[in-house]
């Protein structure tokens, strides 16, 4: 009798031990290297034009920074003499506290009063004359700089429209010359930064608090949440990312501001709004100490990215 046949046979002899198992078929494994090359070839010219114009000029800056040099004849290698004159001066670490005073005015100010006209413009949306405050406020933001500075410098004037103000209001006796007295000109210059910054500020908040759900102002205004209920609730945690933002670049201007101090005071009087970048510019193209000026800008990269990185931090611990 012939060896039986059928499905049941089979099932049998494919669990047996010694049957041999049907090969199955492979899939096609991904091509990995293929998913890696398209989007490095997407980044590389951004990367190169970076690697070319940020890069290698820090690098090089760097390299400067080592050397006693005026920009013209042979520099000589002075290693890191530079940095600790530039520690032991006065007047620089001077110039420095003076950014961290203006980060006050640059950062702390225009975030604070964007935030208050940002829960303002969300609770009523239909106040009047709120579209001309937003041009207004945004109106810095699509002007030169130097303009705003030369605009500034005309009205902080002893003669400019600030003090003819306060003597058309009776208050002749506190006009004077706010860029040029030691102890105004700082904050002076500070308040036009103030101004140049809340704009900015202002929307980049509008747009986050456009993407914080109807929802749960809806659900604060039923719980009986008054307008400053609603905005510690509702808006300011809605809108922590773009604080971080906000912070983070107004900072960075407030370390690296140059122009508005060139075209108001020039760093005076004296040594009174003397800043980092204006010290650089003085010493590179002054009183020729490249090296030095080098120096001070290494010094002034390495506390915008240690701060930066501090800001950036404290926005991963919170969202922790």
């Amino acid at each position: 009798m012939g060896p039986t046949t059928g499905p049941g046979v089979t099932a049998t002899l494919a669990r047996s031990p010694g049957a041999a198992t049907p090969a199955r078929p492979r899939r096609p494994r991904p091509r990995r290297r293929g998913r890696l090359i398209i989007p490095v070839l997407y980044l590389l010219p951004a990367a190169v034009l970076y690697a070319l114009f940020l890069l290698a000029p820090l690098a090089h800056t760097v390299w400067i920074s080592f050397f006693s040099w005026d920009g013209l004849s042979l520099a000589h290698w002075v290693g890191i003499q530079n940095y600790t004159d530039a520690l032991g001066n006065p007047e620089l670490r001077s110039a420095f506290l003076h950014s961290l005073v203006l980060i006050a005015f640059y950062a702390v100010l225009p975030i604070a009063a964007a935030l208050v006209l940002a829960g303002i413009m969300v609770r009523a949306p239909k106040l009047r004359l709120l579209g001309a405050a937003r041009v207004i406020l945004f109106l810095p933001q699509v002007v030169a700089t130097v303009v705003l500075a030369t605009l500034w410098a005309e009205l902080l004037g002893p003669t400019g429209g600030i003090n003819q103000l306060l003597k058309q209001v009776g208050l002749q006796g506190l006009a004077k010359p706010w860029l040029g007295g030691f102890t105004t000109a700082l904050p002076a210059v500070g308040l036009i930064g103030t101004w140049i910054e809340v704009g900015f500020c202002l929307l980049l908040f509008l747009a986050g608090a456009a993407q914080i759900p109807a929802e749960l102002y809806e659900a604060a205004r039923v719980d009986g949440a008054n307008a400053r209920q609603e905005f510690f609730a509702v808006t300011l945690p809605g809108l922590r990312g773009q604080i971080v933002i906000a912070l983070t670049l107004t900072v960075t201007a407030a370390l690296r501001t140059f122009d508005v101090i060139y075209i108001t005071t020039s760093g005076g009087p004296g040594t009174a709004t003397q800043v980092p970048a204006f010290e650089i510019y003085h010493r590179a193209f002054t009183i020729d100490l490249v090296g030095s000026a080098c120096a001070i800008g290494v010094m002034l990269t390495a506390i915008i990215f240690a701060l930066t990185f501090l800001i950036t931090r404290l926005d991963s611990g919170t969202r922790i």
